[in-house]
């Protein structure tokens, strides 16, 4: 088998605040395959785009990683110097934010941010040839290249975020982080979205982390899904078994909350209680002040993330 591109082993990710430390990420790993996409989901909170943040080493102070290890091809990044992060952003992992309008500079044309970005990274590149670079990869994403002589605030929501993605994508990386791609767009535009990434992903051999609450889009797109709550991994699968068959009660809580068009519900189902604080998390499983099947042991010891079937489940019920 090749190896995997990326392994994140024992990841832990603290903030250290007035009133103690939110331990935002805490003992996870995860395996990732070439050309795989695996949808990272959870509540708001939950540590999904945290984790995202740290394979760029994006975290900001007082933030930190308190242990565990971020392997790239076999290389760690939480020991790159600045000047190597600077060159392996971008160019290894890419990653594109919630917001594009945010993310993109509103006093340079589009022109000039994938110009810059180019010369940043490969200076030796002419003009003419970064201008082409840039044109070919606007029509991938299916917008003209006149666009490219527009302000970000001309664009709609939708060309921003393939704009963005377009950044991401310039320099051919590995592995494109995408965090909430589609919060800013409309189920038309999120179809085509969804479209747009599967071609990407067979014209690069893309490799894509999808960070999300659309568990529709990740039933719609992901190979494999791990969900997070309270900074730890519940469970990972493959996206058939983890919507056919949850493991986790967390699991199976989310995915019954999703609206069914062909049921006649007159209410939204929802999960009782709140997530849990992570500054004072609560001893033994963090979900188990709210899952209906917890028993005592739940409330003393951390369930460890077990093989269960070819999947892997922090729960004491497999």
């Amino acid at each position: 088998m090749n190896k995997p591109i990326l392994e994140i082993k024992n990841l832990c990710i603290d903030y250290p605040i007035s009133i103690g430390t939110v331990h935002a990420v805490e003992d996870v790993s995860i395996i990732l395959n070439k050309g795989e996409v695996l949808g990272l989901v959870g509540e708001s909170g939950c540590g999904k785009s945290t984790l995202g943040l740290s394979l760029l080493k994006l975290i900001r102070p007082p933030g930190k990683v308190s242990g565990g290890e971020i392997l790239y091809r076999g290389k760690d990044v939480l020991k790159m110097s600045g000047s190597e992060m600077l060159k392996f952003r971008g160019q290894n992992i890419a990653m594109v934010f919630q917001n594009p309008l945010t993310s993109l500079n509103p006093l340079f044309k589009v022109k000039d941010q994938f110009l810059e970005t180019i010369h940043y990274h490969k200076p030796e590149i002419k003009q003419e040839e970064a201008v082409r670079m840039s044109e070919n990869i606007l029509e991938s994403l299916g917008i003209d290249k006149e666009r490219m002589h527009d302000y970000p605030h001309q664009l709609s929501g939708g060309m921003r975020q393939r704009i963005m993605i377009g950044l991401g994508l310039i320099m051919q990386p590995d592995i494109l982080v995408a965090d909430e791609p589609t919060t800013s767009l409309d189920v038309i535009v999120e179809a085509g979205f969804i479209d747009l990434l599967n071609r990407l992903r067979e014209r690069f051999n893309l490799t894509i982390i999808l960070i999300t609450h659309n568990l529709g889009l990740v039933a719609e797109i992901a190979d494999r899904v791990v969900v997070m709550y309270g900074g730890r991994i519940m469970e990972v699968g493959s996206a058939d078994n983890i919507f056919s068959r949850p493991l986790h009660p967390y699991t199976f809580g989310l995915i019954n909350c999703i609206p069914n068009i062909e049921l006649e519900q007159k209410e939204l189902i929802t999960m009782p209680g709140n997530p849990p604080d992570l500054v004072n998390p609560p001893p033994g499983c963090r979900f188990a002040p709210r899952c209906p099947k917890v028993m005592d042991i739940c409330k003393e010891e951390v369930p460890e993330v077990k093989e269960y079937n070819g999947r892997k489940v922090a729960c004491r019920l497999y």
